[in-house]
C-alpha cells in the first residue's frame, strides 16, 4: 500500500469550546500509534481531556508543542499510515502561530538556545524531581521543545555528578517537597493526611527579582470567570446550622471497613451528608431552581454538583439523579468522580446538568466558611469538620461531635425562611441516622 500523511486536528469537544491548550504529549515522533490510541493530553476551558488518534501509522512530526493553546480544527501532528484512500498532502503544513511572530515548531537549534522561550518553564514533575536530587534548574540543559528542561534532563544531569560540583550553590525549585512529612494535628475528624502541594508550572522571573510567575491555565481561566460572574449578578445571602452527627460517627465506624471489604472504596462521610441533602431538596424543591429573569425555573432532576479540589483547581462534576441512589451508590460515584477528577480524566458529560452544589470544605480541617454559588444555581452548601465540642444537652454538659453547615443563598430566589427551613430538614435528616441505619 502507498504510505499517507494524515493530520491530527483538535475536535470539537464541546459547542463553545474555540480553543485547547496541548497539556503533555503521550507519544513522540517515531512511536507507532493505534486507532483510538491517546496521542496527547489537552486542556480546555472546561475539562482535561486525551487526544485519540484517528488513524494507525507512525507519529512523524509534533506540530504543535506542550503549552501551546491553538484554535480548535488545528493540526497538531502527522501520522504516516499505509492507507490508499488517505490523501497526501503536498507538503507538511506550517504550524499555527500562537504568539505573534513566534512558531509553535522551534528549529532544532534553538531547542539548546539560551533565550529558548520555554527555558525557564518548569513542570511540577521536574520540580519536584530537582527537589529530591538537590539540583538548581538554572544549572540543567533543557532539550525538551523550546529548551525546555525535561525530567530526562535532569536524570541524566545528576548521573553526570555535576550537581554535587555544585552543591553548595543548590537552591531546590520546591524546597517544601523536601521537609519530612510531619503530623497533621487538628481536633476535626475529616482531616487525616498532610495537605498536597500545589501543582503549578512557574516561570522564573529576571535575575535579581524575588518572585516568579504562574501562567493562568484555561482552567483555572474559567473559575475566574464564572466565579466573577456568580457574585456580580448574584444577590448572596448566608447562613449556618449546626448538626449533632454523634451516631452519625457511630454508625460509619461500625460499617466502614465492612463496606470497604465488600465495595472496595472508603465509607465517607459525604455519602451521608448527599443523601440528607437530597432528601431536604426533595422536601424544598424551590432549592433546586434557577434564576430566569422573569421566572424561577425549578428543576425536575436533582443532579448534585460535588466540588472536588485538586491541588491547582476546583472541578465540579455531577452526581445525576442523585435520588434515585442510597448511600452506598452515592458512595461509589462520589469514589468515582474524585478519582476521575484528581486523574484529569473527567468527560463533559460528567461536568453537565448540576442543579444543586455540596462542598466538603471539613476535609482538609475548616470549620466555617462562605461559599460562592456555583452559577447559575440557587443555593451552595458546605459540610465543616466534625469536631468534639462540649454540648448542654437536658441541663448536663456531654461531648458530643458537631459539625457546621454552611449556606450560601440566591437572595433573587430563596429567602431567609425557607432556606432556614431546609437547613433544619437537613439537620434532621443527618441526625436521624442511628445504628440500625441501612446502607442499601
Amino acid at each position: 500500500m502507498n504510505k499517507s500523511i494524515m493530520e491530527i486536528v483538535v475536535p470539537q469537544l464541546a459547542e463553545s469550546l474555540v480553543n485547547a491548550t496541548i497539556d503533555k504529549w503521550l507519544k513522540q515522533p517515531g512511536d507507532m500509534v493505534d486507532i483510538y490510541e491517546p496521542i496527547c493530553e489537552i486542556v480546555t476551558d472546561k475539562v482535561n481531556a486525551e487526544l485519540p488518534s484517528t488513524v494507525s501509522g507512525k507519529l512523524v512530526k509534533i506540530l504543535v508543542g506542550n503549552g501551546e493553546t491553538v484554535p480548535v480544527g488545528t493540526p497538531v501532528c502527522l501520522i504516516e499510515t499505509e492507507s490508499a484512500e488517505a490523501s497526501m498532502p503536498q507538503q507538511a503544513p506550517q504550524a499555527p502561530s500562537v504568539n505573534a511572530g513566534a512558531s509553535v515548531q522551534p528549529a532544532a537549534s534553538t531547542l539548546l538556545s539560551e533565550d529558548a522561550p520555554m527555558r525557564g518553564r518548569f513542570s511540577p514533575a521536574v520540580q519536584q524531581l530537582a527537589a529530591e536530587h538537590g539540583v538548581r534548574l538554572a544549572d540543567v540543559p533543557g532539550t525538551g521543545l523550546g529548551g525546555r528542561i525535561t525530567r530526562k534532563d535532569v536524570l541524566a544531569y545528576v548521573a553526570s555528578g555535576a550537581h554535587k560540583n555544585n552543591a553548595a550553590h543548590a537552591a531546590p525549585a520546591a524546597p517544601a517537597s523536601m521537609d519530612p512529612v510531619v503530623q497533621v494535628r487538628s481536633s476535626g475528624i475529616h482531616l487525616s493526611e498532610t495537605p498536597r502541594i500545589p501543582k503549578i508550572e512557574i516561570e522564573s522571573a529576571a535575575p535579581g527579582r524575588g518572585e516568579t510567575f504562574i501562567d493562568v491555565t484555561p482552567i483555572r481561566n474559567t473559575i475566574a470567570r464564572n466565579m466573577r460572574q456568580s457574585v456580580s449578578e448574584i444577590p448572596h445571602a448566608w447562613t449556618m446550622i449546626e448538626v449533632d452527627v454523634t451516631n452519625l460517627v457511630i454508625l460509619r465506624n461500625k460499617l466502614k471497613d465492612e463496606f470497604m471489604k465488600r465495595e472496595g472504596i472508603n465509607l465517607t462521610y459525604l455519602a451521608f451528608l448527599l443523601k440528607a441533602v437530597v432528601n431536604a431538596i426533595k422536601d424544598f424543591p424551590i432549592m433546586n431552581s434557577t434564576w430566569a429573569v422573569d421566572k424561577i425555573i425549578v428543576k425536575r432532576d436533582i443532579n448534585i454538583s460535588l466540588a472536588v479540589g485538586t491541588e491547582d483547581s476546583v472541578l465540579t462534576p455531577v452526581i445525576k439523579n442523585a435520588d434515585h441512589k442510597n448511600v452506598a451508590g452515592l458512595a461509589k460515584e462520589i469514589d468515582e468522580l474524585a478519582r476521575k477528577t484528581r486523574e484529569g480524566k473527567l468527560t463533559l458529560s460528567d461536568m453537565q446538568g448540576g442543579t444543586f452544589t455540596v462542598n466538603n470544605t471539613g476535609s482538609f480541617g475548616s470549620i466555617l466558611s462562605y461559599p460562592i454559588i456555583n452559577y447559575p444555581q440557587a443555593a451552595i452548601l458546605t459540610f465543616e469538620s466534625i469536631v468534639k465540642r462540649p454540648v448542654v444537652i437536658n441541663d448536663m454538659i456531654a461531648v458530643r461531635s458537631m459539625a457546621n453547615l454552611c449556606l450560601s443563598l440566591d437572595h433573587r430566589i430563596l429567602d431567609g425562611v425557607i432556606c432556614g427551613r431546609f437547613l433544619q430538614r437537613v439537620k434532621d435528616n443527618l441526625e436521624s441516622f442511628t445504628i440500625e441505619s441501612k446502607l442499601y
